[in-house]
């Protein structure tokens, strides 16, 4: 599964959580995080608290000592019987509560040895990279290159510094390249409205050319019927005129035959004949003009002739180059 803090994989042990390595070192500070941020209201004396248990007293004083060894929280009272050198061995080492004991407890506290809980541990197995107490030393680690964890301790520190120095300095390339993205994350934003504006503007002159095309189509149109319009009525009223006269020549022609002298209709028939040529041969021509409209094949027309192309032009990392974040760390578990 992924350590939860760092993200990198681990196999759970057989024994479940509780089979991760002990981190004593962040115990310590759980440990002295919960005793230095605690007001004294919030803490009360916990040998007086036993006594109470026992029905000796009443009354439980407020701690305002700690005693390391112990691990409890004392009065000032209480705290007497842990300094003295005949208690346990030896005199304890007791500290004022308050929020500089924090980093004096994470000082003075002792490490034990995983198999052997009793045991502080004093030597550092090179060959197994982890720290022992001596009863472990002497079983399991006595052929194995070793040393006094206080000695390894500073061969180790400058190790430590480094790579601390090296992280501080990936903290601030890290820091550096956010801040560059962030410009130009805004550099591209700013660009990317410069691209919409022009496309939206591009667009906007190609509708107002198409609605000028169509205006002049229309229009043109629009004059063509009004021609054809004015023309009609012209012939119309030309043939109206022919279909007058042609029926004037009709009627006047048959009165004559039918109740004229023979020597009217002699007197008559050439001018009656000439003038029957005449209206026959007058010719009125007439024809609409055809009108046809083929449209734009729109199928042949593409974005980059309507209004141009979006190109978009790839940065080398994005060309098969992915950012990968390591992380390598140690998962353990405290209690």
């Amino acid at each position: 599964m992924p350590c939860p803090l760092c993200r990198k994989e681990f196999k759970i042990p057989l024994k479940g959580l509780g089979g991760l390595q002990h981190h004593f070192f962040i115990q310590h500070l759980v440990d002295a995080r919960n005793v230095s941020t605690k007001s004294a209201d919030e803490l009360l004396c916990q040998a007086c608290l036993e006594e109470n248990q026992d029905g000796k007293d009443n009354v439980s004083a407020a701690a305002t000592m700690f005693c390391v060894d112990c691990d409890e929280s004392l009065c000032e009272k209480c705290s007497r019987h842990h300094r003295r050198t005949t208690m346990k061995g030896g005199a304890h080492k007791v500290r004022p509560l308050g929020a500089e004991l924090e980093q004096e407890l994470i000082q003075l506290r002792n490490s034990y040895c995983d198999k052997h809980k009793d045991k502080q541990v004093e030597m550092f197995c090179h060959d197994c990279n982890e720290n022992v107490c001596l009863m472990c030393l002497a079983v399991k680690h006595r052929n194995h290159i070793s040393g006094e964890i206080s000695e390894v301790a500073e061969t180790l520190r400058p190790v430590i510094d480094e790579d601390d120095t090296n992280i501080l300095s990936g903290i601030s390339n890290i820091q550096q390249r956010l801040e560059k993205i962030k410009e130009e994350v805004l550099e591209f934003t700013s660009q990317m409205d410069g691209v919409e504006k022009m496309v939206r503007e591009a667009g906007e002159t190609v509708k107002q050319l198409v609605d000028k095309q169509v205006n002049e189509v229309l229009f043109e149109l629009t004059s063509v019927k009004s021609d054809c319009v004015k023309k009609t009525e012209i012939v119309r009223e030309q043939l109206q005129l022919e279909l007058v006269a042609m029926e004037s020549f009709h009627a006047y022609s048959r009165e004559l035959l039918d109740k004229g002298q023979p020597s009217d209709i002699t007197r008559a028939a050439n001018e009656l004949h000439s003038r029957s040529t005449e209206l026959l041969d007058r010719d009125i021509h007439f024809c609409l003009p055809q009108l046809t409209f083929t449209p734009a094949d729109v199928t042949q027309l593409t974005s980059l002739q309507l209004i141009g192309k979006l190109n978009v032009v790839k940065s080398r990392e994005d060309q098969g180059t992915s950012l990968c974040c390591l992380v390598e760390c140690d998962c353990y578990y405290t209690a």
